[in-house]
C-alpha cells in the first residue's frame, strides 16, 4: 500500500490546508449556529470548509466516492471513498476551545488506509498511512505502553454519549482507571497517538467521526475496534475504543462486555 498511495496523501494533505483555511476565517467570530435534526450544531465554517474539500476530491478523482457530515454520500460503493468531518467538536468550536479537528479518511473497500486529523488552531497535523509510521506534523510518532487500566488515563468525549447499557458497560471501564477525562473528541485521539492517553472509549459515533482516527492509531502502534473487538469502518454500530497498548485494549474488552 505504501507508494500507491502518494497521490491520495497529497490530496489529503491539500484538503487539510482548504478546510483549515476557510476555519481559521471563522474561529472565535460571532458565526450563526443551527441545530440540526439530531440537536447537535453546525455553522457555515463546517458547511464551506467540507464543501472546499469535496470540489478538491472531485477535481483530482472523480471516480472516488464522498461520505461528508454536512453535505452527504456519493458513490460510497466505489472502490474508495472519502470520509470527511470538517469539524469534529463543533460545540467547542463554536465556544471557542481549540479542542476540535478536520478528520479527513480514505477508505479502500470499506477499509480505512489514510487517515488526517488536522488541528488548524494551532497547526497540528496528524497523518496515519496503512503500512507507514504515523506522524504528527512529518515527525514519526508512538503510543505509550501501559498494561493495566489502574494506570491509564482514559478519555470520552461527554459521559452523555452513553445510554442504557452502553453507560452501565462504560461505568465499569471508569471506575477501574486511574484517570477519566472528559472533552478534546478526536483530539483525545490524537494524544493517544501521542502517547499522552492510553484509553477513548465513546459510543453513538458515525463514520466520519472515527475512520481517519484508525489509520493514524494504528501506524503509532495502538489499535482500534468496536466494543467486540472488530475493525471499524463504513459498517459499524458507533461504540469505540481506541487504545495505544493491546494488552490494555483486552482488558477494556471485557469490562464492556460486563462482569
Amino acid at each position: 500500500m505504501a507508494g500507491a498511495l502518494d497521490r491520495e496523501i497529497d490530496l489529503a494533505l491539500a484538503l487539510a490546508d482548504a478546510a483549515g483555511a476557510v476555519i481559521r476565517g471563522h474561529f472565535r467570530q460571532r458565526v450563526a449556529v443551527i441545530d440540526k435534526a439530531d440537536a447537535s450544531p453546525v455553522t457555515i465554517a463546517d458547511r464551506d470548509s467540507e464543501a472546499a474539500m469535496r470540489r478538491l476530491i472531485a477535481e483530482a478523482f472523480p471516480e472516488h466516492g464522498i461520505l461528508g457530515e454536512e453535505h452527504g454520500a456519493e458513490r460510497t460503493d466505489a472502490e474508495f471513498v472519502w470520509v470527511l468531518d470538517p469539524i469534529d467538536g463543533t460545540k467547542s468550536f463554536i465556544s471557542g476551545v481549540p479542542l476540535f479537528g478536520t478528520l479527513i479518511a480514505l477508505l479502500k473497500n470499506g477499509k480505512p488506509v489514510l487517515g488526517v486529523l488536522d488541528q488548524p488552531i494551532s497547526s497540528e497535523r496528524w497523518l496515519g498511512v496503512e503500512g507507514r509510521p504515523s506522524t504528527l506534523n512529518g515527525q514519526p510518532i508512538h503510543t505509550r505502553a501501559c498494561e493495566t487500566l489502574d494506570t491509564a488515563t482514559v478519555f470520552t468525549t461527554s459521559p452523555d454519549m452513553f445510554k442504557g447499557s452502553d453507560a452501565e458497560a462504560f461505568a465499569r471501564v471508569r471506575q477501574g482507571a486511574k484517570l477519566v477525562r472528559y472533552g478534546a473528541d478526536c483530539y483525545a485521539y490524537g494524544l493517544c497517538a501521542l502517547g499522552f492517553v492510553d484509553a477513548v472509549v465513546e459510543a453513538s459515533l458515525k463514520p466520519y467521526d472515527f475512520c481517519a482516527l484508525i489509520p493514524i492509531i494504528e501506524g503509532a502502534g495502538g489499535i482500534v475496534t468496536d466494543w467486540q473487538g472488530r475493525r471499524p469502518g463504513l459498517v459499524s454500530d458507533g461504540r469505540i475504543l481506541a487504545c495505544g497498548d493491546v494488552v490494555l485494549h483486552e482488558q477494556i474488552l471485557d469490562r464492556l462486555a460486563g462482569p
